[in-house]
This record gives C-alpha cells, sequence and structure tokens, in this order.
C-alpha cells in the first residue's frame, strides 16, 4: 500500500478508477439533494473537509521523505494545491474575493483531473486513495460554501479570474524554468498521459491552455449564474 515501486498499472477508467468517480458524484449530488437536511450537520461537514484537505497535503509530504523520494517537483505549488490551500483559509475566515478564485479554479479542475489523472498507482495505495481523496474533497468544499455558507460569485469575476491565475502563473513559470520543474503544467503537459497531452507543444501548448483555461471558468460560471437567476427570481416573487 506505500511501497514507491508496487502497484504502478493504474488504467484509465478501470474498475477501482470509475467505482471512486461513481462515489465522488453520487457524494456531490447528494450534498446538493439533501443540504437541508445538512445545515444542521454544517460543522461536520466543516471540519471534516477542512481536516482531508490538510492531511491530504501533510500526508504526501512525510510519505516522500520517509521513503526518501522527495524532490523540489514535489512541492504543493500546483492548481488543485492552491486551491486547497484557498479552501483551507476561507473555512478559517470568510473572504467574497478568495472564494471568487477558489470557485474557479477548485469546482472544474479538480474533477477533470479526477476523470484524467496524473497518476501510476492503483487502489488500494495509499497515493491513489490520497489524490482522489483530495481532489474530492476541494469540489466538495467549494460547494459547501456556496450551500451551507452563501457564498455567490458576480458574473464580472469570469474575467478577473481569469486575469488573475494568470497573474500567479507568471511567477510560477519563471520558478519552473528556474528548478527544472512543471508546477502548473504550464511548461508542459503531464508525463502521464491525460486531458493535457492533446495540447500540443511549445507555444501552441500554451495558447491551448490558456483558451481552454477560459472555456472552463465560462462553463464553471453556468451553474452558478442560473442559480442567482433563479434566487433573484424567486426574491421578486415574495416581494
Amino acid at each position: 500500500m506505500f511501497s514507491a515501486t508496487e502497484m504502478r498499472d493504474f488504467t484509465l477508467f478501470s474498475m477501482p478508477h470509475v467505482v471512486t468517480l461513481l462515489i465522488f458524484f453520487t457524494t456531490f449530488f447528494m450534498f446538493i439533494y439533501y443540504r437541508k437536511k445538512l445545515v444542521k450537520y454544517q460543522a461536520i461537514l466543516k471540519w471534516s473537509l477542512f481536516t482531508i484537505l490538510l492531511v491530504c497535503d501533510i500526508s504526501l509530504q512525510v510519505y516522500l521523505i520517509v521513503i526518501k523520494q522527495w524532490e523540489v517537483s514535489d512541492l504543493p505549488l500546483h492548481v488543485c494545491s492552491l486551491s486547497a490551500f484557498l479552501a483551507l483559509y476561507l473555512f478559517l475566515k470568510k473572504n467574497e474575493k478568495v472564494f471568487h478564485l477558489l470557485f474557479f479554479m477548485g469546482a472544474l479542475p479538480p474533477i477533470l483531473s479526477m476523470v484524467s489523472p496524473d497518476i501510476v498507482h492503483q487502489f488500494p495505495h495509499f497515493r491513489f486513495i490520497r489524490y482522489f481523496l483530495k481532489h474530492s474533497a476541494i469540489p466538495l468544499a467549494v460547494l459547501y460554501f456556496i450551500l451551507f455558507e452563501g457564498y455567490r460569485v458576480p458574473r464580472k469575476a469570469v474575467l478577473s479570474s481569469f486575469l488573475i491565475i494568470n497573474v500567479i502563473a507568471v511567477p510560477i513559470y519563471f520558478l519552473n524554468q528556474l528548478l527544472d520543474t512543471n508546477f502548473f503544467f504550464i511548461s508542459a503537459p503531464t508525463e502521464t498521459k491525460t486531458l493535457l497531452t492533446f495540447f500540443g507543444s511549445g507555444i501552441m501548448y500554451i495558447i491551448s491552455l490558456e483558451i481552454v483555461a477560459l472555456i472552463v471558468c465560462i462553463i464553471t460560471y453556468i451553474p452558478m449564474g442560473i442559480l442567482q437567476k433563479k434566487e433573484k427570481i424567486q426574491k421578486s416573487s415574495y416581494l
């Protein structure tokens, strides 16, 4: 379960992968369907998600150090790691603008990462469990903030958040050049075959990355826009 050399036979859409995805989507929609009944368990949900995100990040670093395979490329500087940090911050302190950024970075990207994961270990390896647990907890945290803490995202945040992500990506790009890493997957696609594999290489890879990132931000906002429009209609009907 913790070996660095065993269970390195992850297969896309294998039975463990499909079952894991089904568990996530079932949990996600149960959050929505039973949201009213779950209100009384809000504190439990909040600190459970907080603990999962915190333990997932710390445990990986400890694990890699213990097996003596830690490298600078293992620093938590990928998009999903930043999303986890933003969620942890919001669990401790309310901030609308921070949530806007978390919404676009942490709602859809982690789900896409689960559908096409950058891993080689198969279930029940520690890295398989940690990967999917963390990437499940991030969008569930986003959903928690929407359902139980009333966070909403204005339409203008689509562009502003996209620009902020690009601003963050600039120092990450130079850090990659300095450390020979690939944080944010800016320098090249993932080593394993994922959706990024089809983005090309060189300048075309960067252009594809930018276009897809903008499309993802727009798609991510659509349910939020529908929700706010529905709430506006309901509010006006009560007046």
